[in-house]
Order: structure tokens, then sequence, then C-alpha cells
């Protein structure tokens, strides 16, 4: 099953961006400076998260082809015998 690259990043995104805007607050930046810092941190975080789910749909299709051509091998091999 593959995941869906967009939801699975805006949701890691929306995560950072509230810990980190809640981190900087904690540290008593200021409003704007808190928000700016959270901003970059989600933009980072949604390409991370987009960037790490396009890697594991590429090693779940591959495993599913490899898996695929060595059912058909093993059903090609068999009608032979």
């Amino acid at each position: 099953m593959l995941l869906n690259v967009r939801s699975t990043a805006i949701s890691i995104a929306v995560i950072c961006f509230f810990a980190i805007s809640f981190i900087t607050w904690l540290g008593g930046l200021g409003p704007f400076t808190c928000c700016k810092r959270a901003v970059a941190g989600a933009l980072l975080a949604y390409v991370a998260a987009a960037l790490a789910v396009k890697a594991v749909n590429a090693i779940v299709i591959s495993a599913m082809v490899e898996n695929q051509m060595n059912q058909q091998k093993e059903q090609n091999s068999g009608g032979e015998n």
C-alpha cells in the first residue's frame, strides 16, 4: 500500500510548525520571530517528509514488482515441469 505524499508531508509540517512555535515561544522570543522560524521549519519539514515518503513508496513499489516477477517465474517454471 502506497502512502499519500502530500497529506503525510502536510501533517508532519503542521506538527513541526506548532512544535517550533511553542519551543520558540518558551524561549521568550517575539511573536514575529516565532512565526518566521516556525514557517521556515515547517517548510523544511514538508520537503524532508515528501522526500522520505517518496523514497518509502519507491522501496515498496520495487518490492512489489520483484515479488510479482518471482511469482511469474514460479508459475512459468511450474508449467514446464
